[in-house]
Order: C-alpha cells, then structure tokens, then sequence
C-alpha cells in the first residue's frame, strides 16, 4: 500500500509516517507542500492521500482539486483543525474522501485508514 502525506509541520508528517508503519504501512511518500505533492502524485500512485489544509505554494484544497482531474477515485483525507460549513462544502464539492481533525490519536488514523483502504479495495 502506498499512502502520501502531505503536511507542511515535518512534526505532523513524522507521527503521520511512523503511526503508518506501526499497522505494517511502509510506502509512504512525504511532501510539505501541495505542489511537491502533485509531482510525486503524477509520478507514482498511492492508495491514499492525507493532506493537510492549510500549506504554503498550494493549499489542501488546490491540491484536492489537482489530484481529482488525475484521478478521481483514490481516497483523500484533509487533516485540518479548522472545520467551518464553508469550507467543509468546498472541500465536499471538490470530491475530498473524508476529514482527520487535529489534534489526531493512532486509533483515529488508523480508523480512517482502515475505512478508506477497505473501501478502496471494495470497489
């Protein structure tokens, strides 16, 4: 399984990857910006995608849009702490999977991945 995780806090990318490989996940691509992200997405493909909303270059939310014109089924979880009716709506409107609200614990990640792998592996 491939995952990309896109934060620009390398603290939030670090707990993202090593809680990732302690349930056995260890294709993980990091980026700390949404457009460093869009290359290595056009580049490889990945299972899953965890992005954070707020980044400088591009945003969560560009990035969202980005990888929808690539491909418009792989699962994309925003990490936000910010979770306002609008831009949850722009986000929805925009295809986003799922959110993962900061601060986050090992089973919430894990519960989110295991909701969007089995999904992905469903269809």
């Amino acid at each position: 399984m491939n995952v990309l995780v896109v934060d620009d806090s390398q603290m939030t990318r670090m707990i993202i990857t090593k809680t990732l490989g302690s349930f056995g996940i260890t294709g993980v691509a990091e980026a700390e910006d949404g457009q460093k992200a869009l290359g290595l997405f056009e580049q490889k493909q990945f299972d899953l995608v965890f992005s954070d909303w707020n980044m400088p270059n591009m945003n969560g939310l560009e990035l969202l849009g980005e990888i929808r014109k690539k491909n418009p089924t792989v699962p994309v979880i925003m990490i936000t702490t910010e979770g306002s009716k609008a831009r949850v709506e722009a986000a929805i409107t925009l295809g986003v999977s799922d959110y993962l609200l900061k601060p986050f614990t090992p089973v919430a990640l894990r519960d989110k991945v295991q909701k969007w792998v089995t999904t992905a592996k469903a269809v």
